[in-house]
C-alpha cells in the first residue's frame, strides 16, 4: 500500500512538473532551488489531495478481511485505486491548457462556464484534438503508472501466523495510518487550526503567482466543493466609513435636453495588450498592434489605458459592466443570490424610456447570458436563433464577428431612439480561427489570438462604416471594453496585475469625450459612467466611479479584483493584496509584478487602502446577501 501511494506522490510531482512546463513563463520560477522550495511546500497540498481521493483505497487495503490478498480482490483495489487518482491527476492536465485563460487553479466554480453549454462533447472532441499532446503526455503517464503498480506482486497465500496475529496487526496498522490521513487532509495535527485551504498556499510564496504552482487542481475542486463562498465578511467597518470610502449610493445632477443612444462593446478576450493606443505609455521595445481600425477610432476618442476587468471569466464581465458587481472567487450569476431584483443600468434605462437589447452571436442561453439577460430586463435577446443562419456559425462558439457586427447594425436600425445596445463578441476566443476568406489577411504575429483580434478589429470597421451613414450614429455614445484578457506575448502583460489589463474607450461622432486619461479604471465604472451621460439624476447603487466625473466630491479612482487566493485592491499609490480577513501585502502602485512587499514598513497610507479594500468588501456581501442591489 505504502508503495502504491507514493506512486501517486511521485504522479503528482511529475504533473507539477508539467504545470511549470507549459507555464513557466507566467510562474516566473527563476532557479532550480526555488522549484525545489516551492515544490516542497506543494507536498501538504499534495498529501491532502491524495489522502482524499484515496482513503477507499487505503480502508480497502488495511481493513483486516481474510481475503485482500485474493486476486479478485486485488482487482477490485486495482480498479479503486485508478478510477480515482486517474480523475484527479486528469484535472492537473486541465490545467495545463486552462490557466493560461484563467490564472489560478480550476475549482468547482469553473462549472459555471460550461454548464449551459449545449455542445460539450463536440468542445471535448476539439480541444482533444487542439492540446493532442496533452493528451498523449496524460495516456502515457497512466501506462507508466499501471506499469510501476503492477511491477509489486502480492502473496496469494492466506495469513500464515494466525487469525489473532493478522487483525491485531491490522487495526493497530489501520487506526495509525487513519491517524496519520487525518493530519494529512487538515495540513497538520493542531486542533486549534482550520485545515488548509486556497489561500495557505501564500505563505510559502514571494511572487502571488508562485502559489498557484504550489497548490494542485485536485485541491482546489476538493477545498471549494459545495462551498459558500457569497457570505458576510468576518470584520466590522460602520456606515458612516462605507458611505465615505465606498459611496454605494451615487447621485448625478448633470441634465441632457436629448437622451444620447449608447452602445456597448463587451470584446471578448481583447487584452489591452493588443491596441496600440493603449501602448502608448508602456515603453515595451518593438510593441506592434493588431487594431489599426481600433487605434484610429481612439485619436477621435476617450481612451482610459490604465483599465482593468473586475474577473476572469465572460460572465464576471458582463455583471461588471452592465450591473456593476464584479465577481471574485464564484460568479455571481451562478450564486443563489443573483435571482433578486437587481438595479443596474438595464433597469435604469428601462425606466428612462429606453429600448435595452443584448447581442451574442452564441447559441442562445451559452455561457448564462440569457439568464442573467433576463434577470437584468433587457427588452430584447439577439442570438444565435435569432440571426438565423447557421452557414456563417464557426463551429464552436457562435456567429463569425463580422456578420454578426452587421445583424446587429441592421436590427439597430429599426429600434426607435434611444436605445441602449450590448453587443458580447465571441470570434477572439480558442480555438483562434477566423473565416477561410479571410485568412492570411490579418498578421498571425506571435500568438494564435492575433490573426483573431485583427478580424474583429475588422468587424468593428465595417460596423462602423456601415452605422455612420444612420440617423441614429450622431446621437450615439459607443463604449468598447472587453470582458477579460487572453494570449499574453509582451512581459509586461505577465505581470499579476497587468493581467486584468483591458480597454475602456468612449467615442462618440461630435467629440465630446477626447483624450488620454491613466487614472485607475475598471469595468465597475462603466454602469456609472453611462447614468452621468444620459442624465440621470436620481441616486442609484454602484460601487464603481463615473469616469466622467471630475467634481470634488467624486469618488477616487480604485481597481478591485480577485488572483484566485486573494483580493487586489489599487488605490492611490498602494496596491493591496488582502486574504479576506486582513492585508498579507502592500506593494507600490507601479510594481505590477509584485515584487516588492511593504509591509515592513506599514504607513497610514496602506491603513486607509487597508480600510478602503474592508469597506468594499463589507457593503458588497451585505447588499448582495441581504438582496439589496
Amino acid at each position: 500500500m505504502l508503495y502504491r501511494v507514493l506512486l501517486v506522490y511521485l504522479m503528482y510531482a511529475f504533473s507539477r512538473f508539467l504545470f511549470f512546463i507549459y507555464n513557466y513563463s507566467l510562474l516566473e520560477i527563476d532557479s532550480l532551488s526555488e522549484y525545489l522550495r516551492l515544490s516542497y511546500h506543494g507536498l501538504a497540498f499534495d498529501t491532502t489531495s491524495i489522502f482524499y481521493l484515496n482513503s477507499l483505497f487505503v480502508v480497502l487495503s488495511m481493513f483486516p478481511l481474510w481475503i485482500n490478498t485474493h486476486k479478485v480482490y486485488q482487482n477490485v483495489l486495482f480498479a479503486v485505486y485508478f478510477l480515482t487518482n486517474l480523475i484527479g491527476i486528469a484535472f492537473n492536465f486541465v490545467d495545463l491548457i486552462y490557466y493560461k485563460f484563467n490564472y489560478n487553479r480550476t475549482s468547482v466554480s469553473e462549472w459555471a462556464v460550461i454548464e449551459n453549454e449545449s455542445n460539450l462533447v463536440h468542445m471535448f472532441f476539439r480541444f482533444s484534438v487542439t492540446y493532442w499532446h496533452v493528451f498523449l503526455l496524460f495516456f502515457m503517464m497512466s501506462a507508466l503508472w499501471v506499469l510501476l503498480y503492477k511491477k509489486i506482486k502480492i502473496n496469494t497465500e492466506p495469513y500464515s501466523k494466525g487469525v489473532i496475529s493478522y487483525v491485531l496487526t491490522s487495526v493497530v496498522a489501520f487506526l495509525f495510518t487513519a491517524t496519520l490521513m487525518v493530519g494529512g487532509i487538515r495540513g497538520d495535527f493542531k486542533k486549534s487550526t482550520r485545515p488548509i485551504n486556497l489561500v495557505d498556499a501564500n505563505r510559502y510564496v514571494s511572487k502571488i503567482q508562485h502559489a498557484d504552482f504550489v497548490l494542485n487542481t485536485p485541491f482546489a475542486i476538493l477545498r471549494t466543493f459545495n462551498k459558500k463562498t457569497f457570505k458576510k465578511v468576518p470584520f466590522t467597518v460602520s456606515e458612516s466609513v462605507i458611505d465615505s470610502l465606498v459611496q454605494p449610493i451615487k447621485h448625478y445632477s448633470s441634465k441632457q435636453e436629448v437622451k444620447p443612444n449608447i452602445i456597448v462593446f463587451i470584446t471578448e478576450s481583447y487584452g489591452r495588450e493588443y491596441m496600440g493606443a493603449f501602448n502608448q505609455n508602456s515603453n515595451i521595445p518593438n510593441y506592434v498592434s493588431y487594431t489599426p481600425f481600433l487605434d484610429s477610432l481612439a485619436s477621435k476618442s476617450l481612451v482610459f489605458d490604465n483599465a482593468f476587468a473586475n474577473g476572469r471569466k465572460s460572465i464576471h464581465g458582463m455583471s461588471s459592466v452592465l450591473a456593476g458587481i464584479p465577481s471574485f472567487k464564484d460568479a455571481f450569476t451562478s450564486s443563489p443570490y443573483a435571482n433578486q431584483k437587481i438595479e443596474s443600468v438595464v433597469s435604469v434605462l428601462n425606466l428612462e424610456g429606453y429600448d435595452t437589447s443584448f447581442f451574442h452571436g452564441a447559441p442562445n442561453g451559452s455561457m448564462g447570458f440569457l439568464g442573467f439577460s433576463n434577470i437584468l430586463g433587457f427588452d430584447h435577446y439577439y442570438g444565435k436563433t435569432e440571426f438565423g443562419n447557421d452557414a456563417l456559425f464557426d463551429g464552436f462558439w457562435g456567429i463569425w464577428d463580422l456578420p454578426f457586427f452587421q445583424f446587429t447594425k441592421e436590427t439597430i436600425d429599426t429600434k426607435k431612439t434611444p436605445f441602449f445596445s450590448t453587443i458580447f463578441t465571441v470570434t477572439s476566443h480558442e480555438p483562434y480561427i477566423i473565416p477561410d476568406e479571410f485568412e492570411g489577411q490579418f498578421p498571425k504575429g506571435n500568438q494564435p489570438i492575433h490573426q483573431c483580434v485583427g478580424y474583429t478589429d475588422f468587424a468593428f470597421k465595417q460596423f462602423f462604416e456601415s452605422a455612420k451613414n444612420e440617423p441614429w450614429f450622431d446621437n450615439t455614445i459607443f463604449i468598447i471594453t472587453a470582458d477579460h484578457t487572453n494570449q499574453v506575448d509582451y512581459k509586461e502583460y505577465y505581470k499579476p496585475i497587468n493581467r486584468y489589463a483591458i480597454p475602456i474607450m468612449i467615442y462618440s461622432s461630435d467629440q465630446k469625450y477626447t483624450g488620454l486619461n491613466s487614472e485607475l479604471s475598471q469595468q465597475i465604472d462603466i454602469y456609472p459612467t453611462i447614468l452621468n451621460m444620459v442624465g440621470y439624476d436620481k441616486p442609484f447603487r454602484s460601487w464603481g466611479r463615473s469616469l466622467i466625473d471630475d467634481s470634488l466630491t467624486s469618488t477616487p479612482p480604485f481597481v478591485m479584483n480577485y488572483n484566485g487566493q486573494n483580493y487586489q485592491f489599487s488605490k492611490g499609490n498602494i496596491i493591496c493584496i488582502f486574504d479576506g480577513v486582513k492585508a498579507i501585502g502592500f506593494y507600490d502602485i507601479n510594481d505590477l509584478g509584485l515584487e516588492i512587499n511593504l509591509i515592513s514598513k506599514r504607513t497610514k497610507e496602506m491603513d486607509d487602502v487597508e480600510l478602503s479594500c474592508k469597506a468594499f468588501l463589507k457593503d458588497y456581501f451585505d447588499r448582495i446577501i441581504d438582496k439589496k442591489l
